[in-house]
């Protein structure tokens, strides 16, 4: 008893100092970019806003927006990589690596390109069905055959379906070029330039997919040892993972409607949330969230120093870190599956 008593107390300080390290990484986000702010200058601007301030100006119109929508991001991203690895058994598994990033991207650009709809508040529903499409087939073609739905299979299915995406956006980019720089931002993944106003439509869904994320916690937990398990001890098993999916469908179609295909959030923080905490999801999901905002505030803060006085997307900042993670997990689980086999 004692133990665990101890053992929690240590995850409640760890999430105690990572909410600490978020608000830090907050405040850097205010502070630094092309014009540098003081820590009390920034500070100012939220009780003694001074329109005729230029820093004040900065503070409130640009970056905190910008820190906001990066909070929000890596948190979504973060959380729905989580849920994907455990409905999945899958440690590979991710919006971006599984086509559900560029399932939504491209229904966003159809919409404003064919359909002629530039509303925010109703292409975040193209993103929000994008993704949907892209779990589902994703889903269903890895589970075709004898052995069902294997992580092998999965993630083949779930690159063919990012490239095939991918290529139907780049070919209605390609008829339609006049519309290239009002979907580039979607592509590359960035929160640059983002407005406060864009986050009303979807923070409702966001909140509501963050807090049954939340709430999953010890249903996830017995789902993962088993449906044989999970269902002896009287879990729902299939409206568990239909709740699960429709809140990975939610925060990954809402990441996409406000910043575009931002990778590899979903793949890294779980891991390393996992490292720390272990795989109870309980704590898992809010260790997620919290490292997951801390690594795109971070990266946002990055690529503002890479190009000045010019940007880089964020979304290539998170695919340089992302992209050798991805390699470092694949040649372990397969090289774990080798051996097993062996």
């Amino acid at each position: 008893m004692a133990a665990l008593f101890s053992r929690t107390s240590t995850k409640v300080v760890g999430l105690l100092f990572g909410l600490f390290f978020l608000i830090l990484a907050f405040i850097i986000s205010l502070m630094f970019g092309a014009t540098k702010i003081q820590f009390f200058v920034a500070l100012e601007s939220f009780w003694q806003y001074d329109s005729t301030s230029d820093f004040h100006v900065i503070v409130q119109t640009t970056r905190v927006p910008r820190a906001v929508i990066a909070t929000l991001v890596g948190m979504n991203l973060s959380v729905a990589g989580v849920l994907m690895q455990a409905l999945t058994r899958n440690p590979l598994a991710s919006p971006s690596v599984f086509g559900v990033n560029a399932g939504a991207v491209f229904f966003v650009v159809m919409a404003l390109n064919f359909l002629n709809i530039s509303s925010f508040s109703q292409l975040v529903w193209f993103a929000f069905l994008g993704a949907g499409v892209a779990a589902a087939t994703v889903y269903v073609l890895g589970s075709l055959g004898r052995d069902g739905a294997t992580p092998i299979k999965i993630v083949l299915a779930g690159s063919a379906m990012t490239a095939l995406f991918s290529s139907f956006t780049q070919g209605m980019l390609v008829l339609n070029e006049s519309g290239l720089q009002e979907v580039l931002f979607w592509l590359a993944g960035s929160i640059a330039g983002r407005e406060i106003n864009m986050l009303w439509p979807i923070l409702p869904y966001m909140f509501i997919a963050m807090a049954t994320a939340l709430f999953l916690g010890r249903a996830v937990n017995i789902l993962t040892t088993g449906e044989d398990i999970a269902m002896g001890l009287g879990q729902k098993t299939v409206l568990v993972k239909i709740v699960i999916a429709l809140t990975i469908v939610v925060l990954a179609g809402s990441t996409v409607a406000v910043a575009g295909a931002i990778g590899f959030v979903g793949l890294v923080i779980p891991h390393v949330a996992r490292f720390l905490v272990g795989v109870d999801h309980r704590w898992l999901i809010p260790y997620s969230a919290i490292l997951g905002a801390i690594l795109m505030l971070l990266a946002d803060v990055a690529v503002r120093f890479i190009i000045m006085p010019g940007e880089v997307p964020v979304g290539i900042m998170t695919a340089l870190i992302g992209a050798p993670f991805f390699v470092y997990i694949a040649r372990k689980g397969f090289s774990k599956k080798g051996e097993h086999h062996g």
